[in-house]
């Protein structure tokens, strides 16, 4: 899909491009802020960005509903067309990528040879196990082959939305294509989870932007989550939390609370057990975010949110300060080549759930006592 040279640095295509040494400056100083680092971070990752060469990033997508792509391409920091035109080398998206067939296919296994073992590796969407893999299927194989292939010559794999990360609504019970998160598949490679239904944009990018900078893979949380962006729930970080301080709950989506900015959480808002950015990072250049538009947390940051009961019922204060539960630990039986040999694979998506106990859990007890 690239049609520039990988070797050039990206000091060198932001010079091409005009870019000023004080205007990015200024761009990393943004990306280090919206990424929770202090402000010298900013002239820092500059310099360690000048020099470093644009890594190849090859983008896979399989079941997913392109919500988190969509997300992407609406990053405001950086913009998708800089990330693509000065940062990264984007050597296949099925998405954006012109080619098709076998022009695209050939242009996959040019990115992966080509850069074997550097390259970075997202993946967007479950990968169903069923019926040998036939519920997606691209250029004729599974994505459990396509995934395998890919996984081998990547230097990490970075897992884009709820799906790929944890399994998401392709893993909700029943779960007829038995989809699966990728760390069910690969247990052998740093994976990166930038979960959400979709992901906030600049979590995407700015964990790319990090990993690229650092060549390190970034704190994580036991979801494998960037801490970054997923360190707080978002009950903490909320506008309306002094509300729940005080007591004040909207009771309906159209009561005088509601018409008055007051806390959600008695509508069912998943805010004090959802660890994400989306208070204070927000969507769309930082314009708004679901509960300031009106409507409770879904916690779709967090494993099952999905079967975890209604959306608009109030959670119970035992399970607050949990970051969700783990995946349930599974076997899986795997049709592998034509022999039809099962492969036994380790248990999905992301260890315990953190056990952080919320400043305010034992106050909610006492009133429910009253």
């Amino acid at each position: 899909m690239s049609l520039i040279d990988n070797d050039i640095t990206v000091g060198e295509m932001l010079r091409k491009a005009g870019v000023s040494r004080r205007g990015f400056i200024k761009y990393c100083t943004a990306m280090a802020s919206a990424m929770a680092l202090p402000p010298w971070m900013g002239a820092a990752m500059a310099e360690q960005l000048r020099h470093a060469p644009r890594p190849s990033v090859i983008y896979l997508s399989f079941q997913e509903c392109t919500g988190c792509f969509e997300s992407l391409t609406r990053s405001f920091a950086p913009t998708i067309e800089s990330l693509i035109f000065n940062v990264i080398s984007l050597d296949y998206d099925d998405t954006l990528m012109a080619a098709a067939g076998d022009a695209a296919e050939t242009a996959l296994a040019n990115a992966m040879k080509d850069n074997f073992g550097k390259y970075v590796l997202v993946i967007d969407g479950s990968v169903p196990t069923g019926a040998g893999g036939a519920y997606c299927t691209v250029g004729g194989r599974s994505a459990v082959d396509t995934l395998r292939e890919a996984a081998k010559g990547a230097a990490v794999i970075i897992c884009v939305g709820t799906c790929s990360a944890f399994g998401g609504i392709p893993f909700a019970n029943p779960n007829p294509t038995e989809a699966w998160p990728v760390t069910a598949i690969v247990d052998d490679k740093p994976i990166i989870n930038v979960s959400g239904c979709p992901p906030i944009a600049e979590a995407i990018t700015g964990t790319l932007l990090q990993y690229v900078t650092t060549g390190r893979v970034p704190d994580l949380d036991e979801h494998l989550r960037p801490k970054a962006f997923f360190g707080n729930t978002i009950h903490d970080r909320c506008y309306r939390r002094p509300f729940y301080d005080e007591g004040k709950f909207a009771k309906s989506f159209d009561d005088e609370g509601a018409r008055n900015g007051w806390c959600l959480y008695e509508l069912g808002c998943k805010g004090p057990t959802t660890y994400n950015a989306c208070a204070t990072v927000k969507w769309n250049g930082g314009t708004s975010f679901p509960i300031q538009s009106g409507h409770g947390c879904l916690g779709c940051s967090e494993p099952e949110f999905w079967d975890k009961g209604s959306f608009y019922a109030a959670q119970s204060a035992s399970e607050w300060g949990k970051a969700g539960h783990a995946s349930p630990q599974k076997t899986l039986e795997l049709a592998a080549g034509a022999g039809g040999l099962g492969a036994a694979l380790g248990a999905a998506s992301a260890g315990v759930g953190r056990l952080r106990q919320h400043r305010r859990e034992q106050d909610t007890v006492e009133k429910q006592e009253e």
